[in-house]
């Protein structure tokens, strides 16, 4: 079969809810990216043929097709069209994947995939509040899928406290997970392991000062375990704290996918070679255990095992989640969000997926090579594994 290589991947650097990012209108954030895509592969951006854009909020400023007012408001010619898609957090991994099967399939031969959520602009959840707000319609599940699974909603948040629960996980562990991503998150900024990925974007602030926006907000190198401890449970009897969970975020992301005949034609220089696409569906109520089966048929199908994968991201939606990977798939601890996940670095919704790849994709090749997977639980229970070979 033919194969897709990564040679660009880029993200801004995250920016807390009101913070740094909150006068930047998501189609800027996405173009932003786009254009550092075409200019880091050294690629006429004429011979884009797709960009496919994950945003899961797609509605105010994320609405009326967003993917293509990136490419509007980017540097990229109009002949080169978009599509926005909605696999929720694993919004923009599915771009990837998309992206790699055109180019697989050879249908395609340029394809990027991206993501965007500014989280600040248009709140999570925003697109099932209005229009209950405004008194339309009972939102977005019909009695029959609430008779079908018990439940008079479906909340991630239960999920993760249901995983806690199941494996019998503590809230001293949960905070220590969370206290050591603050803290690789912090030691990978001051080493400028992010700086090759990250696109610089200009702030204004009241006075008209510029700056240049190149770190993520949301690490706390003072981060402790007495200051996590110290934070509410979101339920009374629970152990999920807004500290063990991931944050707000906004931010954009982007990987620009192409066939081995455009790495020629073009004279362009692979970073990664994708190795395997999974994607796998279970229960919608617990919804975030997905990684584990969609990890175990992705190690299978690729006739590779946990051993031969070098690094991991385990999206930190919220501490359960990777913990629980790691115990079930085995995985080794000094493996996994080497530099930090959604805990410390933030959680762009759909920006995420192409977030973690450009991360991945980078740390692999500080560490020279090897074999990198990617997981990312999203909700109605379904899941993303990606695995990919630095090159």
């Amino acid at each position: 079969m033919p194969s897709a290589y990564i040679v660009a991947a880029a993200r801004t650097a995250g920016g807390k809810k009101g913070g740094a990012l909150k006068d930047w209108h998501p189609a800027d954030l996405g173009a932003k990216v786009l254009d550092a895509l075409v200019e880091r592969a050294g690629i006429d951006p004429a011979v884009i043929e797709d960009v496919i854009a994950g945003c899961v909020g797609q509605v105010g400023e994320q609405s009326f097709h967003i993917g293509r007012n990136m490419v509007m408001a980017s540097s990229l010619p109009d002949s080169v069209p978009a599509v926005s898609i909605d696999r929720q957090c694993g919004s923009s991994q599915q771009s990837i994947h998309f992206a790699a099967q055109a180019v697989m399939s050879g249908t395609q031969d340029v394809v990027i995939a991206a993501g965007v959520e500014s989280m600040t602009r248009v709140p999570m959840g925003l697109a099932v509040m209005l229009p209950m707000q405004a008194g339309i319609g009972i939102g977005p599940w019909p009695q029959s899928i609430k008779d079908r699974y018990g439940v008079t909603e479906f909340s991630q948040f239960t999920g993760a406290e249901m995983i806690a629960r199941n494996f019998q996980m503590s809230r001293k562990e949960l905070d220590a997970f969370a206290l050591e991503s603050h803290r690789r998150g912090a030691a990978a900024t001051g080493r400028g392991d992010f700086d090759e990925e990250i696109v610089p974007l200009t702030i204004v602030d009241a006075d008209g000062k510029e700056t240049q926006h190149v770190r993520d907000e949301g690490i706390r190198a003072d981060a402790s375990m007495e200051g996590l401890g110290a934070l509410k449970t979101l339920k009374p009897d629970g152990v999920i704290t807004a500290g063990n969970a991931s944050q707000i975020c906004d931010g954009a992301s982007g990987v620009m996918v192409v066939s081995e005949r455009a790495l020629k034609e073009h004279g362009l220089t692979p970073l990664a070679r994708i190795d395997h696409l999974t994607v796998t569906a279970g229960d919608p109520v617990i919804m975030l255990i997905e990684p584990i089966p969609a990890t175990r048929r992705a190690l299978e199908r690729s006739g590779r095992k946990i051993e031969d994968i070098d690094l991991y991201e385990v999206n930190e939606a919220f501490a359960p989640v990777p913990l629980a990977w790691l115990r079930e798939i085995g995985g080794d601890p000094e493996r996994l969000n080497v530099n930090g996940g959604a805990i410390s670095l933030g959680h762009p919704l759909g920006a995420s997926g192409t977030k973690l790849m450009t991360t991945l994709v980078h740390a692999l090749r500080k560490k020279g090579g090897g074999y990198g997977l990617q997981t990312m639980c999203e909700g109605g229970g379904i899941a993303n594994v990606t695995i990919i070979e630095a090159l």
